[in-house]
């Protein structure tokens, strides 16, 4: 079994910075793929960022410039560290990782972490 965990959300003022982290375990063979979605009340799930088992980043037009994902490979984790926050950025943050067990890889979910931004 895999399992995703997230922490590091919370209530920061408009300006501020959070930092998330997922942490995978279980019997992991390899991670290929990792990112960090969000969903906002009302709204679709949608990208936040994403980045390739070599470090290649991709990221949503929304947080470019603002946001930062990065990944330890020997530690199977992906964090999002976010700087200058909006009130836009509010949402439940998810992590997914496109994982390699036994099989062909399939993607994980974590269970969400919630950011509010709010002065």
């Amino acid at each position: 079994q895999v399992q995703l965990v997230e922490s590091g959300g919370g209530l920061v003022q408009p300006g501020g910075s959070l930092r998330l982290s997922c942490a995978a375990s279980g019997s992991i063979f390899s991670i290929n793929a990792m990112g960090w979605y969000r969903q906002a009340p009302g709204k679709r799930r949608e990208l936040v960022a994403r980045i390739t088992r070599r470090g290649s980043t991709d990221y949503a037009d929304s947080v470019k410039g603002r946001f930062t994902i990065s990944r330890d490979n020997a530690k199977n984790t992906v964090d999002l560290q976010m700087d200058n926050l909006e009130p836009e950025d509010t949402a439940v943050y998810y992590c997914n990782d496109w994982i390699v067990t036994r099989g062909p890889q399939e993607l994980y979910w974590g269970q969400g972490t919630q950011v509010t931004v709010s002065s």
